[in-house]
């Protein structure tokens, strides 16, 4: 039967169905390929065609009948309102990092590297390898992969000065992501209502984890080289808190490094009060002049609870990470991710420490460094040139983004929504302040996609500025 036969008899069943009623019984598979001379395929076909249009319905055993019409109505979840009560946090949004962006536009607001900074060729070979082995179909320990645990302790201890015991593999405890970490060591450590100190500005998904845990959060200031020790010790005592947050390398967002007489300054703090400095090292893989040195390198004695990722570096799609741990804090936070997720999956770390244990795995790191210091470079230069108003205080030695600040009294939401609408998309800096804003600052991402594409968004986002300011 031709396809014009085929058109004519699926239009033909339409018209008996707009003039049959709700429920009527079509003819049977065998009176539509007498009707029409078509084959029994041909018929099915046209039949799935309408069922798929929504138009009839089959029931097995008894025939296919004319859809009846269903009236929609709103769906009610008011009852819900009462049933969940307030939420005990602010519901915070989703960060604007988080956006997908169609391609059409300039993106600088990404918090993952574009997909060319990937060890591609390392992943999609250790996936396969993990899918074929042991790790497809068994149920790995609590606490992560041996292998995997022994991994991220010798890459610490590799670090850990003279005179410092290293972390052992036992003081691993491997995560579905370092997000997850968070929430945990929040929960297990800090504890509902408590106070939590963390650097301002901050990453975002810090915030959000403390929002969720119930813990009360406690802004200090944090500049270019980190925060004042001399700030921290008051907020201790203020507060009576027992753990601070922070990045000490290449803090997201405005990828300051301490240096090294800060690191020991505020361990110093930390131990004279008791406390935890909960140290995320997100961007350890993306050193661009400068590497990595963890401030848990300086500690033995449990003070420094240490948070490694590999999802930006090795890939989104493999969400690895590991906190290190000592002592009972260890235990309780392996406790609550034993309650939250009881074990990461076993092909997902078997691909992780693949792609890591590989002789590629370094080359990629010194390739990536030469391409993320380029894109720095590159998107510095053009907004010198082109967006001079968004100032860029701090050239950032490694991680992702640089931080602008922008003329007092710009209209930080104002300007990012005519940013978007001339076609770039940037993240308005408020999202990273654990309260208000210390200026009107955006982040801009250097690893995203396109940086043949960075002079166009710079030039857009100095004319949006220059706007600005003249209203």
């Amino acid at each position: 039967m031709s396809y014009d036969s085929t058109t004519r008899m699926a239009a033909r069943l339409r018209e008996w169905i707009a003039a049959a009623a709700p429920g009527a019984r079509l003819p049977s598979t065998r009176s539509l390929v007498a009707e029409y001379q078509a084959s029994p395929v041909t018929v099915q076909k046209v039949l799935r065609t309408l069922s798929a249009q929504g138009l009839i319905e089959s029931r097995p055993g008894v025939g296919t009948f004319v859809r009846a019409a269903r009236t929609a109505r709103p769906a009610d979840y008011g009852w819900q309102t009462t049933a969940l009560g307030s939420p005990r946090a602010p519901l915070r949004p989703v960060s604007t990092a988080m956006r997908s962006a169609p391609n059409d536009v300039i993106a600088f607001h990404s918090g993952y590297p574009d997909r060319e900074l990937l060890p591609e060729r390392l992943v999609r070979a250790a996936l396969t390898r993990a899918a074929r082995g042991e790790a497809a179909l068994s149920r790995p320990p609590a606490a992560g992969l041996p292998d995997l645990q022994s991994w991220f302790a010798h890459e610490l201890r590799a670090a850990t000065g003279a005179g410092v015991a290293p972390p052992t593999p036992r003081d691993v405890i491997v995560l579905p992501g370092s997000q997850g970490g968070l929430s945990s060591v929040f929960r297990a450590l800090v504890g509902s209502g408590q106070p939590l100190l963390v650097e301002s500005p901050t990453y975002w998904g810090a915030l959000q984890a403390a929002a969720q845990s119930g813990v009360r959060v406690v802004p200090v200031p944090s500049g270019p080289e980190g925060p004042d020790p001399e700030d921290l010790a008051r907020a201790f005592d203020e507060t009576g808190a027992r753990l601070f947050y922070a990045q000490p390398n290449y803090a997201n967002p405005t990828g300051a490094q301490w240096p090294a007489r800060l690191r020991e300054q505020v361990l110093d703090v930390v131990r004279e009060h008791g406390a935890f400095l909960v140290e995320d090292d997100w961007a350890h893989d993306f050193g661009i002049t400068t590497d990595s040195v963890p401030v848990a390198s300086l500690d033995d004695s449990g003070h420094v609870v240490y948070l490694r990722s590999l999802t930006k570096s090795v890939s989104p799609a493999i969400r690895i990470a590991a906190v290190i741990a000592r002592g009972p804090a260890r235990d309780r936070i392996l406790a609550d991710r034993g309650a939250e997720s009881m074990y990461v999956s076993g092909v997902l770390q078997a691909a992780a420490l693949d792609v890591v244990t590989q002789p590629g795995w370094q080359t990629h790191l010194r390739g990536l460094r030469l391409q993320l210091q380029s894109r720095r470079d590159l998107m510095l230069s053009s907004l010198r040139e082109l967006a001079p108003l968004a100032h860029v205080e701090h050239v950032p030695t490694g991680g992702l983004n640089l931080w602008a600040r922008l003329p007092d009294g710009t209209d930080v939401d104002q300007f990012v929504g005519d940013c978007e609408a001339a076609g770039v998309i940037i993240a308005a800096g408020t999202e990273w302040f654990p309260a208000e804003p210390a200026g009107p600052f955006i982040r801009l991402n250097f690893a995203g996609p396109n940086p043949g594409a960075f002079r166009e968004g710079a030039r857009i986002l100095g004319q949006v500025l220059e706007r600005t300011a003249g209203r």
